[in-house]
């Protein structure tokens, strides 16, 4: 069979402006795409709408056109594909692989793998109840570009997962899997924090039928003590007037080690540049620590 042409995509969450960590992850799935004169989608991950700054999706858009990204096609909203969650839903439904919990934040403060509390309950499938997956005793494998081998059996370290919030929310989980597939992504390329959530959406996509596609996690920007670098941690928004200078930062930090000069050149030579150069085997598999101004 031919192999299908490349399709990635950028997936931030709207909650706040874009700062040099959410420019880091921007970069790598931008040149691993264009590396390969391959797609590059744009998708807002605003499933949670708990968490969503208004404003904060257009000026993230508006941010990364003056860094010079350009995405193919329209912005997706994930707020807007609910009724692709449902249809995911069914079929998971059918196959009598979800069950109602009622279990509390608080029933499970210490539990760092679900116990399987309502599975054998017979709940009646309610509005008010969150649903979870069931899972099986068995390895997840796969191959990560970055991170090499990753093994994870989902029975023991994590446990029967929720893929619908009591509050009637799709979980991050089904939606992304769902977006992943009806977009035709073939590579997922974001950061390290999610490295522990690809079993479960693997998971997801056997259960669906779905075509796996491959994976890449890029390293994180932390600070001194090992926080991501983020909007709760005081992540400074990125000035915008200094496209170049940022970019050049973010190339160094992905260890693609561009020419000095080019951080005075302008963004167009620098954008060239690195996409003739990208290198998957010079990204860094440990996270970068920085300091904040």
């Amino acid at each position: 069979m031919t192999k299908p042409s490349y399709r990635g995509r950028f997936a931030p969450s709207p909650t706040g402006e874009l700062h040099l960590g959410t420019l880091l992850a921007a970069t790598g799935s931008y040149l691993q795409a264009r590396s390969q004169q391959g797609e590059w989608l744009m998708r807002i991950e605003d499933v949670d709408t708990t968490r969503r700054v208004p404003g904060a999706a257009d000026a993230l858009l508006r941010a990364l056109e003056a860094f010079g990204f350009e995405w193919d096609g329209g912005e997706v909203y994930q707020s807007q594909r609910t009724e692709l969650y449902k249809a995911a839903l069914a079929i998971l439904s059918e196959k009598d692989l979800i069950y109602p919990c009622t279990c509390s934040r608080k029933q499970l403060a210490n539990e760092t793998v679900y116990a399987g509390h309502c599975r054998h309950r017979h709940l009646p499938l309610r509005e008010e109840y969150a649903l979870r997956l069931r899972v099986e005793d068995r390895p997840i494998n796969f191959d990560d570009a970055v991170i090499g081998p990753y093994r994870q059996n989902l029975d023991r370290e994590c446990g029967d997962f929720v893929i619908k919030r009591k509050d009637g929310l799709f979980a991050y989980q089904l939606a992304v899997v769902v977006d992943d597939a009806e977009q035709g992504i073939t590579e997922v390329v974001r950061g390290v924090d999610l490295l522990d959530s690809t079993p479960r959406q693997i998971y997801l996509q056997q259960q669906l039928g779905y075509v796996q596609p491959d994976y890449l996690h890029l390293p994180l920007l932390i600070d001194k003590h090992g926080q991501k670098l983020g909007k709760s941690t005081g992540a400074a928004a990125l000035d915008l007037s200094q496209p170049v200078q940022h970019l050049h930062a973010a190339l160094t930090l992905l260890d693609q080690q561009p020419p000095a000069e080019l951080a005075k050149d302008d963004l167009n030579t620098l954008w060239q540049w690195a996409i003739e150069n990208w290198d998957t085997r010079s990204i860094p598999v440990q996270n970068k620590v920085i300091t904040q101004n």
